[in-house]
């Protein structure tokens, strides 16, 4: 709350890259149990990695987790978080936005903090009409100026409040916003103009086959390489996915999952062995796997169809 000493770095940061592309409602109650079971930096830099990317599972984006796991047992060997924004920049998955938060909500730092609804607010109220990618720096040099030396931290998080809860990129509530007096986008009678939309780019549709093995109500499970598309993370077996579709009969189950720059297209189908180092992982304990959403919707695509065939 304003005016409250400096909030914990660690409780700053671990937020911060959990809402990185991630809501507010999926990411509260995911946030409170990693408090739970890891309450400190250090006690996090000291977790296995599979515990900690299980604990992630169902989040998105994996590479964070990856990054929040180097990034912590960087921290743990620095003795703590460093405190300005160039330091802060150095550290494993840790941007321009984080570091400039961190800086200013954890130490007080006078710092620039532009996520998605800063630079929203900004730009209508400057009525800039441009995309935000477009007018970054633009955008950047407007925050610098307003942001104060005085409580840095709590002006940050009013902005970002006031974009997400009032400055709203549909049906802004300019009626209860406390800039419309002077707000460009406001007086021009169309604020949600103002910036320009994000040009988005069409995502080609790549395809995958997941091999299913069964046995004695346990299904085959391996771990994905460290690096790429969900790195080190469960899995159900199956060869690199590609731009066309191979032949993939019979079908158990299909799932449609988007990923950021593409759709995957999965199909599951039966095989009679194992493959890879992996583990059988009992259908009474899947959340115990930490599969992410990809893999978990394709087990239960095929128990789902399951169920419909004996009814």
């Amino acid at each position: 709350m304003p005016g409250e000493p400096a909030a914990d770095p660690y409780r700053v940061w671990l937020s911060e890259v959990m809402l990185q592309q991630t809501t507010v409602a999926a990411v509260t109650p995911r946030f409170e149990r990693f408090l739970e079971r890891w309450p400190t930096v250090e006690s996090l830099a000291a977790a296995e990695d599979q515990e900690v990317l299980s604990e992630w599972a169902g989040l998105g984006y994996y590479a964070r987790a990856r990054n929040l796991i180097a990034c912590a047992r960087e921290v743990a060997r620095l003795g703590g978080f460093p405190d300005t924004e160039g330091e802060l920049r150095k550290l494993p998955g840790i941007g321009d936005y984080t570091a400039a938060a961190i800086a200013a909500i954890a130490f007080g730092r006078k710092a620039a903090v532009i996520d998605t609804n800063v630079a929203r607010v900004v730009a209508r109220y400057n009525g800039v009409e441009q995309t935000v990618d477009e007018s970054r720096d633009e955008i950047r040099e407007m925050v610098e100026a307003i942001t104060p030396k005085d409580r840095p931290g709590d002006f940050a998080q009013a902005m970002m409040d006031l974009g997400a809860t009032v400055c709203r990129p549909k049906a802004p509530g300019c009626d209860r916003c406390p800039l419309s007096t002077d707000c460009v986008a406001h007086a021009s009678g169309e604020p949600e103009r103002y910036p320009a939309p994000k040009r988005r780019a069409v995502r080609p549709t790549r395809h995958g086959i997941a091999w299913w093995v069964e046995r004695d109500g346990c299904v085959w499970l391996v771990r994905r390489p460290a690096k790429g598309m969900l790195g080190g993370m469960a899995a159900l077996p199956g060869p690199d996915w590609t731009d066309l579709p191979e032949p993939a009969s019979p079908e158990l189950g299909r799932v449609t999952h988007v990923f950021t720059h593409f759709r995957l297209e999965l199909a599951v189908v039966a095989v009679d062995e194992p493959t890879g180092h992996g583990w059988w992982q009992s259908f009474d304990d899947l959340d115990g796997a930490g599969l992410p959403t990809l893999y978990r919707r394709a087990v239960e695509s095929v128990l789902a169809n399951r169920i419909k065939l004996a009814a």
